[in-house]
């Protein structure tokens, strides 16, 4: 199948980008985007001209570092994937595909497709952890959880940091993914001494960088793990109760 390529190409975070038309040749239906990149990247090399940049590493949908967006919208236009696992076959023959890096204020670019994502490590490294040192691991059957909430935490688990809820966002909103990444340690009992801390401290940074959420759902829509943004209503109801914590706590001071 042959295809035609709008992409963003810029050359540093400071340069002026525009969009780039390439042809894309005898593309296999059954290839993968990234592998159609590669191709027409390897088209551009032989000719002496620069190759598209962009970030990748597993492509098995486990690292989030392939996020772009094609025909505007985060990780193309199948639901629950993510790009490097999108294959060729859902495009047709002669198609037009507009490929451009994620769209957030949050995010600058930084070259071509790749984007600085680095405000979502700075909510990570906020509280997304457990800092209590409870030694060596202990049998994991001496904690016993119910079936319900090792579901419910992995759920939030899956979050693989790709920044698609973000991007899709018209707020340039980061929700979810702090909603996720809150929810997985706040609902294990392992995560509970810190629960109200660590929520206060992650919703903080996330303010910092990130729009508000005004509930457009977009992000669930395009996440590739398909997470709920029922924990976003947990995250809130975390932080309402957090705030309520620590005034209490100042007025006894």
């Amino acid at each position: 199948m042959d295809l035609t390529l709008h992409v963003w190409r810029q050359a540093s975070r400071d340069a002026a980008g525009s969009f780039q038309t390439y042809p894309a040749k005898n593309i296999s239906p059954d290839a993968s985007f990234l592998e159609m990149l590669d191709i027409v990247n390897e088209e551009l090399i032989s000719k002496g001209e620069q190759p598209i940049h962009f970030e990748h590493d597993c492509r098995e949908g486990i690292c989030g570092s392939c996020g772009m967006m094609i025909n505007g919208v985060a990780h193309g236009p199948i639901g629950k994937t993510a790009t490097c696992q999108l294959h060729m076959r859902h495009f047709k023959d002669g198609d037009e595909v507009v490929v451009e890096p994620w769209r957030a204020r949050a995010f600058p670019v930084v070259k071509d497709l790749i984007v600085d994502r680095s405000p979502l490590d700075k909510i990570i490294q906020a509280g997304g952890y457990i800092s209590v040192n409870t030694g060596s691991a202990p049998e994991a059957n001496d904690a016993p959880i119910p079936k319900l909430i090792q579901e419910r935490a992995m759920d939030a688990a899956e979050c693989i940091q790709c920044g698609a809820c973000v991007a899709q966002c018209p707020n340039g909103a980061g929700q979810l993914f702090t909603a996720a990444k809150i929810s997985h340690l706040g609902l294990l009992p392992q995560g509970q001494p810190e629960r109200y801390e660590r929520v206060l401290k992650m919703v903080d940074v996330m303010e910092e960088y990130f729009g508000s959420c005004t509930m457009f759902r977009e992000c669930e829509a395009v996440c590739p793990k398909g997470i709920s943004v029922d924990f976003i209503a947990r995250m809130n109801r975390d932080y309402i109760v957090a705030k309520l914590k620590d005034r209490k706590a100042a007025a006894n001071e």
